[in-house]
């Protein structure tokens, strides 16, 4: 049985965790990075897994943009939101006319890579996955989570058939003629994190304490969905349509339960978005990639209160991290509380 060849263009969490399994499954792997000493790391020792303190090693070619030379095929695209459209400007030269780029990032990404290198050359991808890149080198493994690839509009192809066989190596990878409904679905999800980010506790247990807020995102989000006719899709322990406006509350605090109770069991209790915060101090990803929620709500004539406060505050963390505070999530309980 023949090895598919693949680049993974962004080698923190997520395309570190994809890559470490594609390698250990046998696929020749390079991870592109623009972090030399990420890359340096991996050079020396493979890409290594942490799994509560046990770490395996696999692999893993890697070069910075400016070392990588030679054609690309079958690209991962895995870095942050705001980076998307540099990082497809330099795959699109070196990109073979049938070879394909996925992203499996966080956000609506897909339109700009079909902008760049054409519907033909792009698949659609869905990724729930928890890891941490800790150190050079090193991926904290975050536990299960959920995969979707299918191509753009629809259909499920030969190739994503494929890829979607290789990334089984992962875990529970699944094609999907709705990629669409499994994105707008995390992009509700991904707010409720989001709003975690704003204090310094577990996700489980400011989603658990702080149910109005978490309910109020759920509806804004589904409503700019559910106009643009998006079918939601459930993934994980979350159920989209259950904090959609006009849910039924019963079977709402079922699925708040059902979320905390799955998040607990999970390694990871803090977000990505807390830890660019609070440990990387870094600009964080979601106010780019929730510019397509709000541009859409706009169009839409969809108010978004609590999903722009939301961003607004994370933009004041980025100047100033250890203002996380409880007191945030307090104040859009209290929003959502009026909005009633």
């Amino acid at each position: 049985m023949s090895s598919t060849t693949y680049a993974v263009v962004g080698g923190g969490a997520i395309g570190g965790t994809l890559a470490f399994h594609l390698a250990r499954a046998g696929h020749p792997v390079t991870v592109i990075d623009a972090d030399a000493e990420h890359v340096a790391a991996i050079a020396e020792r493979g890409l290594v897994l942490d799994r509560a303190g046990e770490r395996t090693a696999a692999p893993v070619a890697a070069a910075t943009p400016e070392e990588f030379t030679g054609t690309l095929e079958h690209v991962l695209l895995a870095v942050k939101a705001q980076a998307t459209e540099s990082a497809v400007r330099w795959i699109a030269p070196r990109l073979a006319p049938d070879g394909y780029v996925a992203s499996v990032q966080n956000g609506f990404n897909e339109p700009v890579l079909a902008e760049h290198l054409g519907l033909a050359r792009t698949v659609a991808a869905f990724v729930n996955i928890f890891a941490d890149r800790t150190e050079p080198g090193v991926i904290a493994d975050g536990g299960p989570g959920a995969l979707v690839l299918g191509e753009p509009g629809g259909a499920v192809s030969d190739r994503v058939r494929s890829l979607v066989a290789d990334l089984r190596a992962w875990g529970p990878a699944q094609a999907s003629d709705n990629v669409e409904g499994f994105l707008w679905a995390k992009a509700g999800f991904g707010a409720m994190l989001a709003a975690t980010a704003l204090a310094d506790e577990p996700m489980a247990d400011l989603i658990d304490r702080h149910r109005p807020a978490m309910h109020a995102l759920g509806e804004e989000v589904f409503a700019v969905a559910g106009t643009l006719g998006v079918r939601l899709e459930a993934f994980d322990a979350f159920r989209p349509t259950a904090f959609a406006r006009g849910a039924d509350r019963d079977d709402r605090e079922r699925a708040v339960a059902e979320l905390t109770a799955w998040l607990r069991t999970q390694p990871k209790t803090r977000s990505g978005i807390w830890r660019d915060l609070a440990v990387r101090r870094r600009e964080v990803e979601v106010t780019t990639h929730y510019a397509t929620v709000l541009a859409e709500a706009d169009r839409l004539g969809i108010g978004t209160p609590l999903l722009r406060a939301v961003m607004a505050g994370l933009r004041e963390l980025e100047d100033d991290p250890a203002a996380m505070s409880e007191r945030r999530l307090d104040e859009l309980d209290r929003i959502a509380g009026s909005l009633v």
